[in-house]
């Protein structure tokens, strides 16, 4: 079995597997931690903007990984794992810590934050067990989720931050709320469909729109 990819000339080998279908994904993972230690910060803005980020490499990173046809199943089943792991960070954790730089510090807001967190964790999961049954089923790309996909936060958190003109208060309870009400969608047996082409131009233009409008509002 394959455990790992080896160096040129087989001097010694890494675990994992490494080609061009998991860069994407990797990018996305580092450009979020930034985005946590801008929020730790408190520069909520660039936080923002590293969640976007992740979200658009998101967006692409599963067409990259099909452009390569010779992918054994183990490398399949490898990038399910990395991509649910990186999600956990770009679209679990960095949320709450640009909350937590929106000024969601107390005892009500350390609780939803923790929820939220829980229930990106097991959306993620649950996704990871449904994806491995399905491809070992078919070859057919899916046509819908089960629950509402955790990178959705991407777009709907950032206009939060257009309402600091409105008072701290506001803002917190406004991204208190977003996060309560998508969490529980992340758990929730609701279909949505996976978005195709015209779907996936809208979202960019929608998260054009928004990059625009923060930073007018800079």
């Amino acid at each position: 079995m394959n455990l790992g990819s080896s160096f040129p000339g087989g001097v010694f080998s890494l675990l994992g597997y490494y080609n061009y279908t998991v860069v994407a994904t990797y990018v996305s993972l580092v450009v979020s931690v930034l985005g946590i230690f801008q929020a730790w910060e408190g520069r909520s803005l660039l936080s923002i903007f590293c969640l976007m980020l992740s979200g658009l490499l998101d967006a692409f990173d599963g067409k990259i990984a099909r452009t390569k046809l010779d992918r054994t199943e183990e490398e399949k089943r490898f990038g399910i794992q990395l991509d649910s792991l990186c999600d956990m960070v770009c679209f679990g954790v960095l949320p709450a810590a640009i909350c937590r730089s929106f000024g969601m510090k107390n005892g009500w807001a350390l609780a939803v934050c923790c929820l939220y967190i829980l229930c990106a964790q097991i959306r993620l999961a649950f996704f990871n067990v449904q994806e491995e049954e399905r491809q070992s089923q078919t070859k057919a790309n899916r046509s819908c989720y089960s629950g509402v996909p955790v990178t959705t936060i991407a777009l709907l958190l950032p206009p939060v931050y257009l309402l600091r003109g409105c008072g701290a208060d506001c803002v917190c309870l406004a991204a208190g709320c977003m996060l309560l009400i998508v969490g529980i969608l992340f758990i929730s047996p609701v279909r949505v469909p996976k978005p195709q082409k015209i779907g996936i131009a809208a979202v960019i233009a929608i998260g054009i729109l928004e990059v625009v409008l923060l930073l007018l509002a800079k």
